[in-house]
């Protein structure tokens, strides 16, 4: 029997106990709590869900050949939402992720979606669907298929309940944890030849907590003065502009059996995200040292998550605008800017004879975004989101008009030029003879 399953049985028998009685089947009993609570007026109670996936088994079992790579879309009322790793070759996944809500109605529904991700397909393929109760227990459910109603497996998962505190109900269906994140090759790395560094093709989203109680309401609209952000939301032409750029957004940020996933707990987690990784060109001595390096960044208001790449990546040539491109074209995000590592006072009093963990290092982010142009005095408050999701990091918060940002910045990048043997076209977007550009993909696809 192969490992991954006897770990979900293992799982499952462990909880067999408290399973018998929360057996469900696609909406079984969900209508009748909700009509009795509509009838009798009953006062909604709040509480707080730990949610663990545990995982499944039998996945579209009505097919006899084959694996597949799935994984999962969770959302509660449609209010909040949970995206999965995608688990390799398998009809029988083991997820184990906690997913963390709080002040949720007790009569709110947990809706999943289980999906099959194919490599090179522009979309998933839906396996099928289940709903059910957040009352608390572990509960194994029937996965139903979309069209037919047939049953496509069983999903194992627990759910820990309790009362939420009153003076939190202001705040609803409210994401608490763990802090997860996924990585994303572009579609391009496959088809470049003379490709150097392979981190300058990657996208970053981070699910990110804490964003109502920091930012409220508040938003960053794009900036109407900026002739970049004109020409994508204003104007009869911006229309096949925003068409391109949307395109390249859903291809950077594809789900791919080439993710990475991974939970992030604190300061050291976020700065591995940062290393200098493999380069194609042979040159891995600083593979696992913190990389002198400016990202862009954008807080996204649709999903509250924090979206970077590295300015110079090749992939921004020919798009009027990088942080439309991590918002999707977005009107308006929670916050924009750039951001760049450093170590405590500095990279020009640092050297590589010192080891990364025998220094402190700073997060230094700024709002320099022509785009959306966000205000500087949200910065601080951009700091103390981050503060609140990475124990232990410290973020430097700088003004794009301030002096000691740019000192900062042509610091990192010539300690990059001087020290680590970076090109001076790997600073800023470029794409040499015989790359193809993410533009270029686009462009081609748009011809099939």
């Amino acid at each position: 029997m192969p490992s991954h399953t006897i770990c979900l049985r293992a799982a499952m028998e462990n909880a067999h106990h408290s399973l018998q009685s929360s057996k469900v089947k696609f909406g079984s009993h969900l209508n009748a709590i909700e009509l009795a609570t509509k009838e009798f007026n009953i006062d909604t109670k709040y509480v707080d869900l730990v949610i663990r996936f545990i995982g499944a088994s039998d996945l579209a079992r009505v097919h006899v050949i084959g694996m597949m790579n799935p994984c999962f879309r969770a959302t509660l009322d449609d209010k909040v939402s949970y995206t999965s790793s995608i688990k390799l070759n398998t009809l029988s996944p083991v997820w184990d992720e906690t997913w963390i809500v709080k002040t949720v109605p007790s009569t709110a529904t947990l809706s999943v979606v289980v999906r099959e991700v194919e490599n090179g397909a522009l979309v998933d393929n839906d396996i099928g669907v289940f709903r059910t109760t957040v009352s608390p227990g572990t509960k194994e459910v029937e996965i139903v298929g979309k069209r037919l109603g047939r049953s496509k497996g069983t999903f194992w998962l627990n759910i820990e309940s309790s009362p939420s505190a009153q003076d939190s109900i202001s705040l609803p269906y409210l994401f608490d944890g763990p802090i997860h994140y996924s990585r994303h090759d572009s579609p391009t790395m496959g088809v470049l030849t003379n490709l150097r560094d392979t981190r300058l093709y990657s996208t970053w989203k981070i699910y990110i907590k804490g964003v109502p109680q920091f930012f409220g309401d508040t938003v960053q609209r794009w900036n109407h003065d900026y002739k970049g952000a004109q020409a994508i939301f204003k104007g009869p032409t911006s229309i096949a502009v925003r068409s391109g750029i949307m395109a390249g957004h859903h291809m950077l940020y594809a789900r791919t059996v080439s993710n990475g996933f991974g939970v992030i707990t604190d300061a050291d987690d976020v700065f591995k995200l940062l290393r200098g990784g493999l380069r194609r060109d042979g040159n891995n001595a600083f593979e696992n040292r913190i990389k002198p390096a400016v990202y862009t960044y954008v807080i996204a208001e649709e999903d509250n998550t924090f979206r970077f790449s590295e300015t110079g990546a090749a992939f921004f040539v020919d798009f009027a605008s990088k942080h439309a491109l991590h918002s999707n074209c977005a009107e308006s995000v929670v916050y924009s800017g750039e951001f760049h590592p450093r170590p405590e006072g500095g990279w020009e009093n640092f050297s590589d004879c010192t080891d990364d963990s025998g220094v402190r290092w700073e997060l230094v982010i700024d709002n320099d975004s022509g785009t959306y142009s966000p205000n500087p005095d949200m910065l601080a408050k951009v700091a103390q989101l981050l503060e609140h999701n990475f124990t232990g990091i410290n973020v430097v918060a700088l003004a794009e008009d301030d002096p000691e940002l740019k000192k900062s910045v042509d610091a990192c990048r010539e300690y990059a030029l001087t020290k680590r043997g970076v090109n001076r076209t790997e600073l800023e977007p470029h794409a040499t003879e015989g790359e193809e550009t993410l533009s270029d993909r686009v462009s081609a696809l748009k011809k099939t």
